[in-house]
């Protein structure tokens, strides 16, 4: 199952050309210094947002923040497994994390 998931992340990072995915055993996105998204060992991806956006996403995506590896993942929605059948729209979600560390104090 992570292979697939592995697959199917790495088919939205290249749908996003502003940025690239990193890491191998956990893959990732990072810009100006900070993560943005993950897929962790369980196959969990997280997108990080301000609080304002978690909350929103929280509800509008019936979700919770991400826990990886036994730890709260502050900052990072659980992207619920049925969006990754819409990349296209799973792509603007991702774009819209990317834009929100880009806004913040680089690293």
């Amino acid at each position: 199952m992570w292979k697939q998931k592995l697959e199917l992340y790495d088919k939205l990072v290249a749908i996003c050309p502003r940025f690239d995915r990193k890491g191998k055993t956990v893959p990732y996105t990072s810009a100006n210094g900070h993560m943005f998204s993950l897929l962790n060992k369980d196959g969990q991806l997280g997108f990080r947002y301000s609080k304002s956006v978690q909350e929103k996403y929280i509800q509008e995506f019936d979700t919770t923040i991400l826990k990886s590896h036994g730890a709260v993942m502050k900052g990072y929605v659980l992207i619920p497994d049925h969006m990754f059948e819409d990349l296209d729209k799973l792509a603007v979600y991702l774009n819209e994390s990317y834009d929100y560390v880009m806004s913040l104090e680089p690293k």
